[in-house]
């Protein structure tokens, strides 16, 4: 650790809010061979990595910038995914703060040759930071929810944030505490 001031904040006036269709986005991806793991079915990171792509477009467009990915929660999978899906990555963002944003997002998957609906295979939430060329920290608009389900998601993401922000203070208490008592970790 150093004694220096965080870098400031890059300055910007009144940013007005974006509507959360604004950036909502979908990505679609068939699933081969190359995706497998060593069960035959498509690796966990391979739909990790999809998860983040959405997200960064989402995070991209909503903050009309970079914006890099400051943490991944809550990623479920909930069935598996097999060679021969077509995985469709669903993402939108749920909330922002100055400068980060939640992008919430849902995988489905449906077989390429079948006419059946898609599954709900997983989903995640990931957090964003709006950085400038500089890699410095900048401001992102608000997001205006337009449906009953954004408003839902956007306060279900204030829940997380308050969870995250709570989890990482008990970590750095007890952490402060253990190197008190002379613990070494």
């Amino acid at each position: 650790m150093t004694d220096q001031a965080p870098a400031p904040l890059a300055e910007s006036p009144d940013i007005p809010g974006k509507p959360v269709s604004a950036s909502r986005t979908t990505l679609s991806h068939i699933m081969t061979h190359n995706d497998t793991n060593l069960l035959g079915t498509v690796h966990g990171g391979v739909i990790m990595k999809l998860v983040d792509d959405a997200a960064g477009a989402v995070a991209g467009r909503h903050s009309g910038g970079p914006a890099v990915t400051a943490s991944m929660d809550e990623m479920a999978f909930l069935e598996p995914v097999r060679v021969g899906d077509l995985v469709h990555v669903k993402a939108q963002v749920n909330w922002t703060g100055r400068t980060s944003m939640e992008v919430g997002v849902r995988v489905l998957a449906e077989r390429w040759n079948e006419s059946a609906p898609a599954t709900q295979v997983g989903s995640a939430y990931l957090v964003f930071a709006a950085v400038d060329a500089d890699g410095r920290p900048r401001r992102v608009p608000p997001v205006i929810s337009e449906t009953e389900r954004d408003r839902r998601r956007n306060q279900e993401a204030q829940i997380r944030r308050t969870h995250r922000l709570a989890r990482r203070r008990a970590i750095v208490e007890l952490r402060e505490k253990r190197a008190a008592e002379g613990i070494e970790d």
